[in-house]
């Protein structure tokens, strides 16, 4: 299973993180903006250019000690054609690199339009006869609240193609109790009920490591649901949203672990990416300043957990 991958991954970099590519133009250093609006202006395919050569410099500072990346496709389809490029260009370059890409998508819909999302994300198009991956992700983070019909047309790829999924079930957003925390008739709370239905869509996906194809997304800002959300729901990978920049801490991270500090990777994406602004570092060694944040946030995580 896609799973089984991306903790091979984790084992093999002993760092159970994944950094987020979300990046605002601002947060591109002036040097490469520059470059790229001279050659075409202040234009989308300026941005987008600028936003790929970010990427990739970052890529190719990080992909032997972080396992995964995680572009979120909105900071790519406000550029139109050209960002929706770049982050098509960016997915196949970090798996050339040899990451685990997952795509931050949040995805839904029903029947016929969720497999075109599926196709699109995880999937394949077929052109005639030609059969070509659009996208070519790991895995994609989607919105479960459609229930079972929204869920069904990605378990088919992820089980043919060795893919997976994260479902949203606690999200690290303050507001996020105004609907998930409401409580069901049995007294179940509405992000414990969707966690169950995560083992239940991926209960015939399980690897060799004890996890299924269907994830979820639960947030480190809420590390008692995320330690409650381990025990319940032992065979679901866990994506961590919230570390760092929206307070989650790592000590609080660790109860969404398991024994073999397994079963969870955490996202951290403008620390690392603006780790120059930070440091006030030369802006032109944006990529290693990028490098020793995910360095020592690997650190601070991994003193917590017991990752063999």
């Amino acid at each position: 299973m896609s799973f089984d991958r991306l903790i091979e991954k984790i084992i093999e970099t002993k760092n159970p993180t994944v950094v987020g590519l979300d990046p605002k133009l601002d947060y591109v250093p002036e040097f490469i903006r520059r470059r790229y609006f001279e050659e075409d202006g202040l234009t989308l395919k300026a941005a987008a250019k600028a936003i790929y050569h970010f990427n990739q410099a970052i890529i190719d500072e990080i992909c032997d000690v972080v396992p995964a990346i995680k572009p979120q496709a909105a900071y790519y389809e406000m550029y139109g054609h050209y960002g929706v490029r770049a982050l098509e260009k960016t997915i196949r370059y970090a798996k050339l690199k040899g990451m685990f890409v997952i795509t931050d998508g949040k995805r839904n819909d029903i029947g016929a339009t969720m497999e075109a999302y599926t196709n699109a994300h995880l999937g394949t198009t077929a052109v005639g006869d030609n059969i070509s991956e659009a996208f070519g992700a790991d895995a994609l983070t989607v919105n479960g609240y459609l229930g079972t019909d929204g869920i069904a047309p990605l378990l088919k790829v992820c089980k043919e193609k060795d893919k997976g999924i994260y479902v949203l079930v606690k999200t690290s957003n303050p507001s996020s109790g105004e609907l998930q925390d409401l409580k069901l008739e049995d007294g179940t709370p509405i992000y414990a009920k969707m966690g169950d239905l995560c083992e239940m869509w991926g209960a015939d996906t399980i690897g060799k490591y004890g996890y299924s194809a269907v994830g979820a997304v639960v947030g480190a800002t809420y590390p008692e649901m995320l330690t409650e959300l381990r025990k319940r729901l032992p065979h679901t990978m866990f994506l961590v949203p919230g570390y760092g920049a929206q307070g989650g801490g790592a000590e609080g991270l660790k109860g969404g672990f398991d024994e073999n500090g397994l079963g969870a990777i955490v996202n951290s994406s403008r620390a690392v990416m603006c780790a120059y602004q930070k440091e006030g570092c030369d802006e032109r060694e944006f990529a290693k300043a990028a490098r020793r944040e995910v360095l020592r946030m690997r650190e601070d995580i991994t003193q917590y957990i017991n990752l063999k």
